[in-house]
């Protein structure tokens, strides 16, 4: 997908639905803390990529969309209800989750917005106790789990 044919990030929803691909770098990657990313996400904020649309493609199905203001719309999986994107009407990028994509460490924010509606409590995560799932659930009874999530690769 790059100008050698190369993909640079790929990723996609939880049950593997929809399935994107990057041939560039993302422009940056960001936390928006805005309560429209608050409630978009389900989360206390979202992590995002951005990308120039013409180096972002969909490569397997296409997401539902909602128009959540009349700035923008974002889109997720119809089947399973992964939140994917956000792009506005008329923006030459796409902000993807980054968490949808298949190795999340790799894109890394570098800004926060939307600081107006952040927590107060976002600040001191890294403080909390902290556990594994092994910890939380015992080799036993995690040698059980089957997941059905689409696995981190097509």
């Amino acid at each position: 997908m790059t100008a050698t044919g190369k993909t640079t990030l790929t990723g996609g929803c939880q049950c593997g639905a929809i399935r994107y691909a990057l041939s560039a770098p993302p422009l940056r990657i960001t936390l928006c803390h805005c309560r429209m990313c608050q409630k978009a996400t389900g989360a206390p904020f979202a992590s995002m990529a951005e990308v120039a649309r013409e180096h972002f493609a969909w490569t397997r199905g296409r997401p539902a969309s909602f128009r959540s203001s009349s700035l923008a719309e974002r889109d997720f999986c119809k089947a399973c209800g992964t939140p994917l994107s956000y792009r506005q009407n008329e923006g030459a990028s796409i902000e993807i989750m980054t968490g949808t994509f298949d190795r999340p460490d790799r894109v890394v924010p570098t800004v926060q917005l939307g600081a107006e509606s952040r927590l107060g409590w976002v600040g001191a995560i890294a403080n909390l106790p902290s556990k594994t799932t092994l910890q939380i659930y015992g080799q036993e009874k995690l040698s059980q789990v089957f997941s059905y999530q689409q696995p981190d690769h097509d």
